[in-house]
């Protein structure tokens, strides 16, 4: 789905936000509704949520505000939650059904976390999105301490163990630099 600023998520999911980021005075973890996401560049991507006790929609949460469950509220940094700003107002986002729920390691800045596929993003429309050494597609991951981590593909490993052999360490590849192209004149 092609989104402009604000975007609605592909999955139904329940979150608690720390209150510390959205109400006047703090009362621990609120149970909320994540309902879509805001891209601003410069900034971390934001969480929309609507409140349970309330009913009231919250916009722009950053990522390392919300956990996936109570036992996973423990101190999480913007730094291990995204290792990019947004860069465009112009994203698209693609819940990918062979990757759906796929068992993942996610390179943070502070260490690698297992856990599960959620959904991909990518900018568009910008001066970073069209040089294929600055293009990025976002993985949207549930960790098994249950937060979210947002990493590009390079700090991403995929476990199907059906077909996937040897996921550790995460593999060093070459940064893509060159556009191919073929010449659309026949002759």
């Amino acid at each position: 789905m092609r989104y402009c600023k604000i975007g609605s998520i592909p999955i139904h999911r329940y979150i608690i936000v720390d209150s510390a980021f959205t109400h006047e005075k703090s009362i621990g973890w609120q149970e909320a509704m994540w309902v879509g996401v805001t891209s601003i560049p410069g900034r971390a991507w934001g969480i929309n949520v609507i409140f349970r006790v309330g009913g009231m929609m919250y916009r722009n949460i950053p990522p390392h505000a919300i956990s996936f469950r109570r036992d996973g509220a423990q101190f999480w940094n913007i730094d291990d939650s995204q290792a990019w700003n947004c860069y465009s107002y112009d994203f698209v986002m693609l819940q990918d059904p062979v990757l759906d729920g796929m068992t993942v390691s996610a390179k943070t800045k502070s260490g690698i976390y297992k856990g599960s596929y959620l959904f991909s993003t990518t900018h568009m429309n910008d001066g970073w999105s069209d040089s294929p050494d600055q293009d990025k597609i976002f993985i949207w991951c549930v960790l098994d301490n249950g937060r979210l981590t947002i990493q590009p593909t390079n700090r991403v490993v995929f476990e199907d163990s059906s077909y996937v052999i040897d996921t550790q360490p995460i593999p060093k590849l070459i940064l893509q630099e060159t556009i191919y192209a073929v010449d659309e004149r026949q002759n």
